[in-house]
């Protein structure tokens, strides 16, 4: 218990006032139930919806209904429309319900919008949720979801993941007293390039908070900084604009669960968020549908160099990796993640979670609109390759990818921060509050060995040193 609090005290120095808290799940993300949405609109407002309006963002009036074993919330007024991109097309369509579009201050529990993903493309329903609890279990800022029944004009469209939308709610539930900042939602096309303070971001970052300022000024910092600073000065200067160790840390992540549809490999799906308190901007994963093992472009993703997974010109991630410490730590993080991974029994979790959906998946007759997923897909998703562009199982490919990413990532070294801290080691005490060995696992107080280790100091920096039990 003494060790997991120092680490909890480590996390702290290491991101600040940023600290990502995590809201637990109520009654709107049930994770022992699926719950069932009712929504009711005039059915030809509704072919207006899923014809003329497919691509436009409107909002129609619609009734909302939220019904579970022990809590049922009745909303006259909401807005729906299909959301997504090229899945706006798709015969299994994702749709948002925005909970104050016509009653001003109207949420739904604690939230202003809901994401309802059709999972189209995944047989096993379960890519996108599973995505999302990993980043949570990282302590990474994720959406909290729950899966549901979706009902329109009371007919059943099918099984649904209820993912909790990210926007002004969303920070102010993890960012506690840190959250008015300018939040950017980053669609494809955002490789985070410096174009110029006069360029027109807006196209590819979108705004999502503080609207009426209409300030890019912050994020036209950044991208300078990012792009234009001399490599000499590269290390301190991003430090101050940007929460790199986060970053490194998500991007771990990025590639264990193979997303190639996000930053990395199609500059795609991601949002940007500045804190007030420091003024650095952090990043943060959405969308997380396309992993564990689909596949559009013949790639194995399970067994892609941890080091060159990225495509192109991505100044974010080619700057941090030329810098010794940043892809130091990079290491670190991924032998830390590989390890907690590989000692959860998450074949387990995924089985449960398909027990206490399959009802629901079973009576889903859109799931085989786009593809032809039958119930046999959805049974033996966890196991077996559907094909086509579903390459892997979901577990063929967490096993080649743990081996291949085990024996990819470089040893940590403890390289120090180019950086002095701001607040100068003599000016207050230096602590011990974490030792790893140098694959990145906790050593606790009842380890036997006498090895080489890390250790975690209060003032944010590292030693190597010898642990003798």
């Amino acid at each position: 218990m003494r060790y997991f609090l120092l680490l909890i005290i480590f996390s702290v120095f290491k991101y600040g006032m940023g600290q990502i808290i995590h809201p637990a799940t109520n009654q709107g993300f049930l994770q022992n139930e699926v719950a069932s949405i009712y929504i009711q609109l005039p059915p030809n407002q509704l072919d207006v919806l899923l014809g003329d309006s497919l691509y436009s963002d409107h909002e129609f009036l619609a009734q909302f209904s939220y019904q579970s074993a022990n809590f049922n919330l009745n909303l006259a007024q909401v807005g729906f429309r299909v959301r997504g991109n090229t899945s706006r097309n798709a015969g299994k369509k994702s749709f948002n319900i925005d909970f104050n579009e016509y009653v001003p201050g109207q949420k739904f529990l604690d939230i202003d919008n809901m994401n309802l993903l059709g999972n189209h493309n995944d047989p096993s329903q379960l890519r996108a949720w599973f995505s999302g609890k990993i980043l949570r279990d990282a302590s990474l800022p994720a959406s909290r979801s729950s899966f549901i029944k979706l009902f329109i004009n009371n007919q059943y469209k099918g099984l649904y993941l209820n993912n909790e939308a990210i926007d002004d709610e969303f920070l102010q539930s993890r960012f506690i007293d840190d959250d008015g900042g300018n939040l950017y939602k980053c669609i494809w096309g955002s490789d985070l390039t410096y174009q110029g303070p006069n360029f027109s971001y807006a196209a590819t970052y979108e705004l999502k908070t503080n609207k009426t300022q209409n300030d890019y000024s912050g994020l036209i910092h950044f991208l300078e900084v990012l792009n234009t600073t001399p490599n000499s000065a590269f290390p301190c200067a991003i430090q101050e604009v940007f929460d790199v160790d986060l970053y490194l840390k998500t991007l771990v992540y990025e590639i264990l669960i193979g997303h190639w549809d996000g930053y990395a490999a199609n500059k795609n799906n991601f949002y940007l968020y500045q804190r007030p308190s420091d003024g650095k901007f952090i990043f943060m994963e959405y969308d997380m549908d396309n992993t564990f093992g689909i596949d559009w472009f013949s790639i194995d993703w399970s067994t892609r160099n941890i080091d060159s997974w990225y495509f192109g010109n991505r100044p974010l991630i080619q700057k941090l990796f030329a810098v010794p410490y940043f892809k130091d730590q990079f290491n670190f993080y991924m032998s830390q993640a590989l390890d907690l991974i590989s000692n959860q029994n998450w074949l387990q979790q995924l089985q449960s979670k398909q027990n206490l959906i399959s009802q629901a998946a079973f009576e889903d007759t859109y799931k085989q609109l786009d593809y032809g997923f039958t119930n046999v897909d959805f049974s033996s998703a966890l196991t077996d390759a559907f094909g086509a562009h579903v390459t892997m199982s979901i577990s063929d490919y967490l096993n080649a990818r743990l081996q291949s990413a085990l024996a990819q990532v470089q040893p940590f070294q403890g390289i120090e921060n180019p950086c002095q801290s701001a607040i100068e080691e003599n000016d207050m005490p230096v602590h011990v509050i974490a030792r790893y060995d140098l694959l990145g696992r906790l050593i606790t107080p009842e380890s036997k060995s006498n090895q080489m280790i890390i250790e975690i100091l209060s003032n944010g920096k590292s030693r190597k040193t010898f642990f003798a039990d």
